[in-house]
């Protein structure tokens, strides 16, 4: 047996795992149902397919469109919904709302509908620093005005920006704070600009915490869907540190990867249920035992 394999040191990230907005949306859903409620939701309630089957199986339904809804109790997801679709929602009498937006979300909402329609932000630009096909961005975009509200994606799309005017800059939540910051430097040369930082802090924490880790091992293993933005981008960071893979389950997990190696890091996701992670851990220690 290798002798690798005996001394390995198995270390969690200090920061990992469900955040304080998907245990709330969690929790809501399920006692929703508890209570004998017909509960839908309106796409994934978070970022993780293995949790998303596992509230199937308690009798919440995902739909991706609310057409097909006629009563009953809808739950709103973490990343929240573009605001025609909410209203629309509201003016359904036969239909109950359980809002589980993650607050963070639910505030850059607010703000961007501030800048947006404030008298004092009448030409002025507002920037969401984000992915543009990201749920939560798609919903965030839908609170600013038509025309008015830009999303920037990386900064060769901050250096080839040419909207005019004063810009207001926000953040898509689950955004690594380099990548922000880098934007609003490149953005600041050519215009005048205020910064409204919307990144969430459980965000900030797991990725400061996953790349402190990711320096002291010789492997890190990131958990959480692929799908997800907050655990790609912490399978991003790791992996400019140390030797890094990205899995869903402890399927993923192959037994190569751990050989000749004296420790390895494990961190997920806001999105990545204990269990999840708890069920990689124990694997791990089975095969360098």
């Amino acid at each position: 047996m290798n002798g690798s394999r005996q001394r390995l040191k198995i270390r969690i990230a200090n920061s990992s795992g469900f955040c304080f907005g998907v245990k709330r949306a969690v929790n809501l859903a399920e006692e929703a149902v508890e209570k004998g409620r017909k509960v839908y939701a309106l796409g994934p309630i978070i970022h993780n397919p293995q949790e998303v089957e596992r509230l199937k199986k308690k009798r919440i339904k995902i739909l991706a469109d609310i057409n097909k809804i006629e009563s009953g109790f809808i739950v709103l997801r973490t990343h929240g919904i573009p605001l025609n679709i909410h209203k629309k929602l509201i003016k359904n009498k036969n239909i109950s709302i359980i809002d589980a937006t993650c607050p963070f979300v639910k505030r850059a909402q607010i703000i961007i509908k501030q800048l947006s329609t404030g008298i004092n932000f009448k030409n002025k630009i507002v920037i969401i620093v984000g992915e543009k096909i990201h749920p939560e961005v798609v919903a965030l975009m839908s609170y600013g005005k038509s025309g008015k509200c830009v999303v920037v994606e990386n900064e060769m799309e901050a250096r080839n920006f040419k909207g005019h005017g004063d810009l207001n800059i926000v953040s898509q939540t689950t955004q690594a704070p380099e990548n922000f910051e880098n934007i609003v430097e490149i953005l600041k040369k050519q215009h005048k600009v205020k910064v409204h930082n919307t990144i969430c802090k459980a965000t900030f924490d797991r990725q400061r915490s996953a790349e402190k880790l990711a320096k002291s091992v010789d492997l890190m293993i990131v958990i959480g869907g692929k799908n997800s933005g907050n655990t790609t981008r912490l399978a991003q960071i790791c992996s400019t540190n140390t030797n890094t893979y990205h899995i869903e389950t402890v399927n993923g997990i192959k037994e190569k990867w751990l050989k000749n190696i004296g420790s390895v890091g494990l961190t997920a996701g806001a999105s990545t249920p204990d269990w999840i992670i708890k069920e990689v851990e124990k694997k791990i220690k089975e095969i360098s035992v």
